[in-house]
């Protein structure tokens, strides 16, 4: 009887061992899997960021766009109002 509880004793302590082990495994993997659960979540924040400032850049940009339509017509005005101005200059000669 006292050998079985000894080959008893060394299967548990065996299983234990080995329970241990994958205990150990699995903490390991679970702390991975949290780093790159992390690591995924910065990567969607710093994307986000990335686009709300390209959005804004694209506004800046149509707005500058805008205004040089806005000068580039005032210009064709003036360049109009002097051409005709020329001609009236020279036809009065």
């Amino acid at each position: 009887f006292p050998a079985e509880i000894s080959e008893f004793q060394r299967t548990v302590g065996g299983l234990i061992e080995l329970v241990d082990q994958l205990a150990k495994a699995a903490e390991s993997e679970k702390m991975k899997a949290i780093g790159a659960r992390n690591l995924l979540k910065s990567m969607a924040k710093q994307r986000e960021a990335q686009e709300q400032q390209l959005q804004a850049l694209i506004a800046e940009k149509k707005m500058q766009l805008e205004r040089y339509r806005i000068e580039y017509e005032t210009l064709c005005k003036i360049e109009a109002d002097q051409n005709e101005f020329i001609d009236q200059f020279i036809f009065q000669k």
